[in-house]
């Protein structure tokens, strides 16, 4: 992994690249970055599935829930996503006969990954974290409910063609940059800072407000991947919440 710049220098950094691409200067207190009424933080995931004791534990996936919480208070916007399959999701390895969770599969869309059953709409396992404390939240956002088809971002589902209507909503709310946390960094904490990229949006992962499954190398491709799209790696410490 690769090692953080100093905040001192990250700052500087990251604010001679936004002003070279045109953000206000006054997007960016002195001790920080200070979220504006065009920025809207996004929680990916923290579900009770997705932390120890979960269908498909994160390793440290209930330890992003204080991070976050410390964050929101800067935020006046939230919108949080929830993975939502139905029973015999195509994304579960118990649907096909003699395949093993984390083995793979090809569907009609491509090359997936198979999971154990984890987040079955109207389970305890798919409930949201019981400790968020989000009072700013507007939306939710489910994904994954297509029988047929995963849904690792919270933008596109996994055909790349299905959109969930997030960034028609943001643009109408004049969202212009998205700070992402959430479970996990490789998978839909990754596909959702790319997509978000793609939409045109300012887009900022939390590192430390994220924890990730890295399977099979999976982190670094996915830091690999989001440095290449534009998505800026940031630490909690790097956002003025006051």
């Amino acid at each position: 992994m690769t090692t953080p710049l100093p905040r001192r220098q990250f700052l500087l950094h990251t604010a001679t690249a936004a002003l070279a691409a045109g953000a206000t200067p006054w997007a960016f207190a002195a001790d920080g970055i200070k979220p504006d009424d065009k920025s809207a933080l996004i929680v990916v995931d923290v579900q009770n599935c997705f932390v120890p004791g979960g269908t498909l534990p994160v390793q440290g996936g209930d330890e992003v829930v204080p991070v976050i919480n410390r964050l929101a208070p800067a935020f006046a916007n939230i919108v949080v996503t929830q993975d939502w399959h139905t029973p015999g999701h195509a994304s579960f390895a118990s649907s096909y006969s003699g395949k093993k969770p984390f083995e793979t599969t090809v569907l009609k869309y491509g090359n997936q990954v198979l999971w154990p059953d984890h987040c079955v709409q109207g389970t305890e396992d798919a409930a949201l974290h019981k400790d968020l404390k989000l009072p700013t939240a507007q939306l939710i956002i489910r994904k994954g409910f297509n029988k047929g088809v995963d849904s690792y971002s919270a933008f596109e589902e996994a055909d790349r063609k299905t959109v969930t209507g997030l960034a028609g909503y943001l643009k109408a709310r004049g969202i212009k940059t998205l700070y992402v946390t959430g479970l996990a960094t490789d998978f839909c904490v990754a596909w959702t800072a790319m997509d978000a990229r793609k939409a045109g949006f300012n887009v900022y992962v939390i590192e430390d407000a994220t924890r990730a499954i890295d399977l099979n190398g999976s982190l670094e491709a996915a830091w690999k991947q989001m440095t290449a799209k534009g998505v800026k790696r940031i630490q909690s410490s790097d956002i003025t919440t006051a």
